[in-house]
Protein backbone atom coordinates (compact mmCIF):
# COMPACT_ATOMS: atom_id res chain seq x y z
CA UNK A 1 0.00 0.00 0.00
CA UNK A 2 1.74 3.48 -0.86
CA UNK A 3 1.72 6.31 1.28
CA UNK A 4 -0.79 8.60 0.82
CA UNK A 5 0.49 12.34 -0.24
CA UNK A 6 -0.61 14.39 2.70
CA UNK A 7 -2.38 17.36 0.89
CA UNK A 8 -1.30 20.97 2.86
CA UNK A 9 -5.01 21.86 4.35
CA UNK A 10 -6.59 24.90 2.74
CA UNK A 11 -6.50 28.42 4.46
CA UNK A 12 -8.82 31.23 4.13
CA UNK A 13 -7.25 34.85 4.07
CA UNK A 14 -8.57 36.50 7.00
CA UNK A 15 -8.95 40.73 5.56
CA UNK A 16 -7.85 42.95 7.65
CA UNK A 17 -9.70 44.96 10.28
CA UNK A 18 -8.88 48.54 9.68
CA UNK A 19 -9.89 51.18 11.99
CA UNK A 20 -12.48 53.78 11.48
CA UNK A 21 -10.39 56.51 9.74
CA UNK A 22 -12.86 59.12 11.47
CA UNK A 23 -12.49 57.95 15.20
CA UNK A 24 -8.93 56.78 16.09
CA UNK A 25 -8.85 53.29 18.25
CA UNK A 26 -8.60 54.23 22.14
CA UNK A 27 -4.81 54.59 23.52
CA UNK A 28 -5.73 56.13 26.96
CA UNK A 29 -7.98 57.72 29.54
CA UNK A 30 -9.88 57.64 32.32
CA UNK A 31 -12.80 55.09 30.71
CA UNK A 32 -12.88 53.12 27.28
CA UNK A 33 -14.66 55.41 24.73
CA UNK A 34 -17.21 53.12 23.86
CA UNK A 35 -18.13 53.24 27.38
CA UNK A 36 -18.77 56.76 28.10
CA UNK A 37 -20.49 57.00 24.34
CA UNK A 38 -22.55 54.12 25.65
CA UNK A 39 -23.71 55.40 28.77
CA UNK A 40 -24.64 59.07 27.67
CA UNK A 41 -26.58 57.42 24.66
CA UNK A 42 -28.20 55.73 27.75
CA UNK A 43 -28.72 58.73 29.55
CA UNK A 44 -30.36 60.62 26.50
CA UNK A 45 -32.53 57.43 25.79
CA UNK A 46 -34.04 57.76 29.25
CA UNK A 47 -34.35 61.46 29.23
CA UNK A 48 -36.66 60.86 26.14
CA UNK A 49 -38.64 58.66 28.24
CA UNK A 50 -39.06 60.97 30.39
CA UNK A 51 -40.87 63.41 27.83
CA UNK A 52 -43.23 60.66 26.78
CA UNK A 53 -46.98 62.16 27.25
CA UNK A 54 -48.44 59.09 28.90
CA UNK A 55 -46.61 55.47 29.88
CA UNK A 56 -50.03 53.84 29.56
CA UNK A 57 -52.63 53.04 26.85
CA UNK A 58 -55.20 55.22 27.38
CA UNK A 59 -58.37 53.25 27.88
CA UNK A 60 -60.93 55.34 26.18
CA UNK A 61 -61.34 57.96 23.55
CA UNK A 62 -61.11 60.54 25.49
CA UNK A 63 -57.66 59.38 27.26
CA UNK A 64 -56.48 58.92 23.33
CA UNK A 65 -57.19 62.63 22.12
CA UNK A 66 -56.16 63.98 25.42
CA UNK A 67 -53.07 61.84 24.93
CA UNK A 68 -52.85 62.99 21.47
CA UNK A 69 -53.34 66.92 22.79
CA UNK A 70 -49.82 66.10 24.23
CA UNK A 71 -47.68 64.88 21.12
CA UNK A 72 -47.04 68.59 19.49
CA UNK A 73 -45.24 69.77 22.61
CA UNK A 74 -43.39 66.45 22.91
CA UNK A 75 -42.06 66.61 19.39
CA UNK A 76 -40.62 70.27 19.98
CA UNK A 77 -38.86 68.79 23.12
CA UNK A 78 -37.63 65.76 20.90
CA UNK A 79 -36.30 68.31 18.42
CA UNK A 80 -34.58 70.44 21.21
CA UNK A 81 -32.99 66.64 22.62
CA UNK A 82 -31.43 65.39 19.42
CA UNK A 83 -30.06 69.08 18.72
CA UNK A 84 -28.09 68.18 21.85
CA UNK A 85 -27.37 64.75 20.74
CA UNK A 86 -26.01 65.45 17.49
CA UNK A 87 -24.08 68.17 19.06
CA UNK A 88 -22.52 65.69 21.72
CA UNK A 89 -22.39 62.99 18.54
CA UNK A 90 -20.55 65.20 16.69
CA UNK A 91 -17.70 66.18 19.12
CA UNK A 92 -16.74 62.56 20.07
CA UNK A 93 -16.93 61.33 16.63
CA UNK A 94 -14.16 63.91 15.76
CA UNK A 95 -12.69 64.18 19.30
CA UNK A 96 -12.92 60.53 20.96
CA UNK A 97 -11.20 61.89 23.89
CA UNK A 98 -11.61 60.33 27.84
CA UNK A 99 -9.39 62.35 29.91
CA UNK A 100 -10.60 63.33 33.34
CA UNK A 101 -12.34 67.26 32.31
CA UNK A 102 -13.47 65.54 29.17
CA UNK A 103 -15.57 62.70 31.11
CA UNK A 104 -16.33 65.35 33.92
CA UNK A 105 -17.79 67.86 31.74
CA UNK A 106 -19.97 65.17 29.49
CA UNK A 107 -21.00 63.90 33.02
CA UNK A 108 -22.19 67.87 33.71
CA UNK A 109 -24.01 67.75 30.37
CA UNK A 110 -26.00 64.73 31.34
CA UNK A 111 -26.78 65.82 34.59
CA UNK A 112 -28.19 69.18 32.98
CA UNK A 113 -29.98 67.43 30.04
CA UNK A 114 -31.76 64.96 33.11
CA UNK A 115 -32.37 68.04 34.97
CA UNK A 116 -34.30 70.56 32.68
CA UNK A 117 -36.32 67.20 31.07
CA UNK A 118 -39.68 68.38 33.35
CA UNK A 119 -39.08 71.95 32.76
CA UNK A 120 -38.63 71.66 28.97
CA UNK A 121 -41.59 69.30 28.99
CA UNK A 122 -43.84 71.85 31.03
CA UNK A 123 -42.68 74.83 28.95
CA UNK A 124 -43.76 73.29 25.99
CA UNK A 125 -46.53 72.21 26.96
CA UNK A 126 -47.86 75.80 27.91
CA UNK A 127 -46.34 77.29 24.81
CA UNK A 128 -48.83 74.72 22.93
CA UNK A 129 -52.29 74.86 25.70
CA UNK A 130 -53.34 77.55 23.18
CA UNK A 131 -53.82 75.13 20.56
CA UNK A 132 -56.39 72.80 22.44
CA UNK A 133 -59.77 74.13 24.46
CA UNK A 134 -58.85 71.91 27.58
CA UNK A 135 -55.03 73.08 28.86
CA UNK A 136 -53.08 70.42 30.01
CA UNK A 137 -50.90 72.54 32.43
CA UNK A 138 -51.83 75.61 34.41
CA UNK A 139 -49.86 79.20 34.86
CA UNK A 140 -51.70 81.31 37.47
CA UNK A 141 -49.73 84.54 36.51
CA UNK A 142 -47.12 86.15 33.89
CA UNK A 143 -44.88 86.07 36.55
CA UNK A 144 -44.66 82.15 36.41
CA UNK A 145 -43.93 82.78 32.58
CA UNK A 146 -41.31 85.41 32.90
CA UNK A 147 -39.76 82.81 35.37
CA UNK A 148 -40.12 79.74 33.43
CA UNK A 149 -38.48 81.35 30.41
CA UNK A 150 -35.33 82.52 32.67
CA UNK A 151 -35.00 78.52 33.96
CA UNK A 152 -35.29 77.11 30.12
CA UNK A 153 -32.56 79.98 29.20
CA UNK A 154 -30.37 79.21 32.15
CA UNK A 155 -30.05 75.61 30.92
CA UNK A 156 -30.05 76.23 27.46
CA UNK A 157 -26.94 78.58 28.44
CA UNK A 158 -25.32 75.90 30.56
CA UNK A 159 -25.50 73.35 27.72
CA UNK A 160 -23.99 75.47 24.96
CA UNK A 161 -20.57 76.44 27.70
CA UNK A 162 -20.09 73.03 28.33
CA UNK A 163 -19.96 71.85 24.68
CA UNK A 164 -17.55 75.51 24.63
CA UNK A 165 -15.80 74.02 27.45
CA UNK A 166 -14.99 69.91 25.64
CA UNK A 167 -14.01 71.89 22.83
CA UNK A 168 -11.62 74.55 24.05
CA UNK A 169 -10.11 71.21 26.31
CA UNK A 170 -9.67 68.96 23.41
CA UNK A 171 -6.84 70.74 20.86
CA UNK A 172 -4.67 70.38 24.29
CA UNK A 173 -5.77 66.20 24.85
CA UNK A 174 -5.37 65.11 21.10
CA UNK A 175 -1.84 66.90 20.19
CA UNK A 176 -0.82 65.09 24.13
CA UNK A 177 -1.86 61.53 22.46
CA UNK A 178 -0.12 62.25 19.45
CA UNK A 179 0.51 65.27 17.42
CA UNK A 180 -1.02 63.80 13.81
CA UNK A 181 -4.19 63.96 15.62
CA UNK A 182 -4.97 67.69 15.47
CA UNK A 183 -4.90 68.25 11.64
CA UNK A 184 -7.05 70.87 9.54
CA UNK A 185 -10.29 68.84 9.34
CA UNK A 186 -10.17 68.75 13.29
CA UNK A 187 -9.14 72.46 13.50
CA UNK A 188 -11.94 73.47 11.23
CA UNK A 189 -14.37 70.94 13.14
CA UNK A 190 -13.32 72.50 16.34
CA UNK A 191 -13.84 76.44 14.81
CA UNK A 192 -17.27 75.26 13.72
CA UNK A 193 -18.31 73.59 16.58
CA UNK A 194 -17.49 76.58 18.53
CA UNK A 195 -19.01 79.02 16.73
CA UNK A 196 -22.12 77.16 16.86
CA UNK A 197 -22.25 76.67 20.62
CA UNK A 198 -21.49 80.58 21.22
CA UNK A 199 -24.06 81.59 19.23
CA UNK A 200 -26.57 79.52 20.50
CA UNK A 201 -25.37 80.38 23.95
CA UNK A 202 -25.88 84.50 22.69
CA UNK A 203 -29.10 83.94 21.62
CA UNK A 204 -30.07 82.29 25.35
CA UNK A 205 -28.58 85.11 27.01
CA UNK A 206 -30.69 87.14 24.52
CA UNK A 207 -33.89 85.52 25.99
CA UNK A 208 -32.90 86.20 29.31
CA UNK A 209 -32.43 89.46 29.27
CA UNK A 210 -35.70 90.26 27.47
CA UNK A 211 -37.10 89.14 30.35
CA UNK A 212 -35.04 91.13 32.92
CA UNK A 213 -35.20 94.14 31.44
CA UNK A 214 -37.79 94.24 30.09
CA UNK A 215 -42.26 93.59 30.61
CA UNK A 216 -42.49 91.23 27.94
CA UNK A 217 -44.72 88.12 28.86
CA UNK A 218 -42.54 85.47 27.87
CA UNK A 219 -43.69 85.92 24.00
CA UNK A 220 -40.35 87.53 22.66
CA UNK A 221 -38.54 85.89 24.90
CA UNK A 222 -39.54 82.55 23.52
CA UNK A 223 -39.50 83.83 19.75
CA UNK A 224 -36.01 84.47 19.78
CA UNK A 225 -35.10 81.08 19.75
CA UNK A 226 -36.15 81.21 15.70
CA UNK A 227 -32.61 82.57 15.52
CA UNK A 228 -31.42 79.15 15.92
CA UNK A 229 -32.65 77.46 12.76
CA UNK A 230 -30.77 80.31 10.24
CA UNK A 231 -27.76 80.15 13.00
CA UNK A 232 -27.12 76.48 11.73
CA UNK A 233 -27.73 77.13 8.39
CA UNK A 234 -25.32 79.80 8.30
CA UNK A 235 -22.57 78.29 10.31
CA UNK A 236 -23.35 75.02 8.03
CA UNK A 237 -22.56 76.43 4.73
CA UNK A 238 -19.32 77.99 6.23
CA UNK A 239 -18.27 74.73 6.99
CA UNK A 240 -19.15 73.60 3.53
CA UNK A 241 -17.07 76.50 2.13
CA UNK A 242 -13.99 75.72 4.18
CA UNK A 243 -14.18 71.79 3.55
CA UNK A 244 -13.82 72.85 -0.23
CA UNK A 245 -11.04 75.28 0.30
CA UNK A 246 -9.57 72.26 2.34
CA UNK A 247 -10.16 70.04 -0.87
CA UNK A 248 -8.92 72.47 -3.29
CA UNK A 249 -5.81 73.04 -1.27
Amino acid sequence: MGRMALKPAKTRAVPAVHADPVVPPHRDGVVPLHRLEAFSDAVFAFAVTLLVVSLEVPKSAPELFAAMRGFVAFGICFLFLAMIWVEHSRFFQRFPLTDALTVALNMLLLFVVLLYVYPLKFLFAALTDGLWAQPSVSIDSVAQVRSLMIVYGIGFLTVNLVLVAMRLNAPRQMRRRAPGDFGALERLALQTGLLRNMAQALVAVGSIMIVALTRDDGFYAGMIYILLAPIGTLVGLQHRRQLRRLAGA
